[in-house]
Order: C-alpha cells, then structure tokens, then sequence
C-alpha cells in the first residue's frame, strides 16, 4: 500500500458542486479582481478568527510584506525572526530593505526561542515576528513581553497556522498584523495562491488596503509606494465554499496526530516531547535514550496540526529513515533541510552554523509524515508499520 503526503483531490472532490456553482458565479459576473467575492470573504474570515479588520491579498509571502510596509519597517531596521521556516519570513523583511536577524528555535515546539530573542535585540530592531511553525502557536506571552520591554511591532506568521489558539486566542489576532497563507497545502487551502492580513487596529488595516493597490487612494493617485498585493475573486469564493468546512478538517487532522502519536509511541526507542522540557518554559531537557521524539501539543494552546514532524536522533539517522519510508511507498517531507541562518543568500550577513545550533540541528533531525484530514486510518497503519522496521526501532 503506497501513501501520498497529500492527497488534495480529496477534499476538493468531495465539494466539487459547491465549488463548480461558485466558479460560475465568478466567470458570469465578470468581476474577477477583488469586489464583492473577496468583500464576502473578508468578512467571513473576520469573524472566523475573531479580528476586526481581514484584508484578502494575493499570497501568504505578500500579506507578510504588506504587513511590514504598513508598519513602516524598511532600511536601517531590524526584524526578529526565526531561522528554522520557510523562507518567505526573512525574505519579506529583506526585500523591504530591513535586516532579518536570526533567533534559534525551540526543540520541542519548534518555535521561537524568546531567550535568545532577547539576547539579539539592538537600538535598531524595531519588530519581532514569530512563526507559528507546523501549527501550534509561538509562546505569545513571552512576545509581548519582550516587545513592550523593547517597543517592537508584532506581526505574527500565522501562514501554517490559521485556526490554532494561545490560551483561547486565534493566531493571527493578537499582534499589530498577522499573516495567513491559504496555499493549496495548508489547511484552508485555495485552487491557487491566496493570502490574508489580519489586525485589530483600523489604522493599519487602512493603510494595508492602500498598500495593497499599489498605494492609490483615490483612484489614480498615490501617496505612497505599495504594489499588486490584489486577491482574485475566484479565489475568494473558492475559500468561501471551503471556510465551512474548517472546524472539521481540523478535527481530522488532530484525530490523525493522535492516532499517530498512539501507534508510534507503543514503539521501544520512540518518545513524546514533553512539554515542561520546552525551552519557551527555560529548560533545556533532551532524552538522550530517544531514537524518535513525536511532537507535542502543549495544553494552553490549539495545535491544527498543518504538519505532524518528528525529530529522528542520531546524526543521517533521518535521511535513513527518510529513504526506508520512501523505499517502501511511503511519502513524507522535510520542512526545513537548511535554516536561513545559512542560506547562500544571507551569507553576507556573517551568521556561521553553530551560531544558532538548534536551528541547525533540527533542520537535521525533523521529517513530516502525511497528516492531512482525508487520510484513512489504514493508510496511517501503513506508516507506522513501515517506521516500526525501521533499524534502530
């Protein structure tokens, strides 16, 4: 039996009326550029996560970028940010001219280490911007902590994220801006590239809707600079129809991590994270007995599991365990095999590996097995038989 990591047909098919009916909707209305579909949409998401103001754009990458011209951060500035994510969050900070200085991450929640946040804060950094890596939220306490000790903007990359909470609270809702992807992948996914901003702050989100248009306000005059940040129409109702369905995508997702976390565990050498060994709570605790430690949800916050990731110890071990998955038919992936600490094009900023040594370190360790909602529970069987032979288990 072979597994797909993702199976997307899955989930579309099982709305293609809906999903048909609102593409003809869009092609006969004729407005294929923002307009009411994306206005509907705005306002749907808005009280789905419980901001004030949502603000449909173009992709994931440009409401980070947004977010960060709305707030002014530009050359000369410093951003906060993790190394251990995908690109597009110090890539926003260095196509606004800013500087993206790198904090190590958390080996357990795979988040922001605030620590070393702190340690990283000069007279020049004027924002942080936690990642709500793989689905469970960053230590937002510890956030706001350090930006009122600091006067630092918060914008939070919520693109994996949309949906989870922190202490009853929607990710994306609780600094100056958040930032959601709806990439086909992601948990809310779109038949394309799509985006949002969120915030609480009418200001700001005014200014991200000028933004957005290339600065025009009115229509053929420009105050500011902005740029074609513009969600399609056919997008937005695309998520209209599959918004509905959120709450119980999510259900399957974290019916799917607990069956794998259940399975798994049964396994000699395999061990949960705990959450007290999680450096946001200032410990540093790491079984060294473990070949395999499973992901955590902390009980403050609501995983949506865009990613189950295991960390494989033993340096190569999860290359090995990757190829013996791969041999037998299984799909998984690696989010993220090189931190961007190290990547060629930050190279001018002087960061050497060990610099940030978990970052480094888990971007040797992690590999993601195929959670999505859809997958049935034999396929899962499948995964975990396959991991139960691997060598060292």
């Amino acid at each position: 039996m072979n597994v797909n990591l993702l199976d997307l047909k899955a989930q579309n098919n099982a709305l293609e009326p809906q999903l048909h009916e609102a593409f003809l909707r869009v092609l006969r209305s004729g407005h294929f550029i923002l307009g009411p579909e994306v206005e509907r949409f705005e306002r749907s998401l808005a009280e789905f996560t419980g901001a004030k103001h949502a603000l449909g754009v173009s992709s994931g990458t440009d409401a980070i970028l947004v977010a960060l011209m709305a707030l002014g951060i530009g050359p000369g500035d410093e951003v906060l940010c993790p190394s251990f994510t995908f690109f597009a969050t110090a890539g926003c900070v260095a196509r606004v001219g800013a500087t993206p200085v790198f904090v190590d991450s958390c080996p357990v929640c795979f988040n922001l280490d605030l620590r070393d946040a702190a340690r990283r804060v000069t007279a020049r950094t004027k924002a942080v911007l936690p990642v709500h890596l793989f689905g469970q939220t960053a230590d937002m306490d510890g956030v706001f902590d350090l930006a009122r000790k600091h006067n630092l903007r918060v914008i939070e990359d919520a693109a994996q994220a949309m949906g989870a909470t922190y202490r009853g609270k929607s990710a994306g809702t609780m600094g100056d801006f958040g930032t959601i992807s709806f990439f086909p992948t992601k948990n809310l996914g779109a038949l394309g590239d799509a985006g949002a901003v969120l915030t609480n702050d009418t200001a700001l989100f005014e200014r991200a809707k000028i933004l957005r248009m290339h600065g025009m306000e009115p229509k053929y005059y420009h105050q500011i600079v902005g740029g074609n940040f513009r969600l399609d129409a056919l997008q937005a109702a695309m998520l209209s129809v599959k918004l509905p369905h959120f709450d119980g995508y999510t259900a399957g997702r974290r019916r799917n991590a607990a069956l794998y976390t259940e399975k798994l565990s049964a396994f000699s050498g395999v061990q949960v994270a705990r959450s007290e060994d999680c450096c946001c709570l200032h410990a540093r605790v790491v079984d060294k007995t473990a070949s395999i430690i499973l992901p955590v949800a902390y009980p403050h916050h609501g995983h949506i599991w865009n990613q189950y990731t295991l960390r494989v110890m033993g340096e190569g071990r999860r290359d090995v365990l990757r190829a013996h998955l791969t041999a037998r038919g299984v799909g998984s992936e690696i989010y993220y095999p090189l931190p961007l600490h190290e990547q060629a094009c930050f190279a001018p900023l002087g960061y050497k590996p060990e610099d940030l040594p978990w970052a480094h370190r888990l971007a040797g360790e992690v590999i993601s097995l195929p959670v999505y909602p859809e997958i049935p529970a034999e396929q899962i069987q499948r995964v975990c038989d396959v991991i139960g032979e691997f060598p060292t288990l």
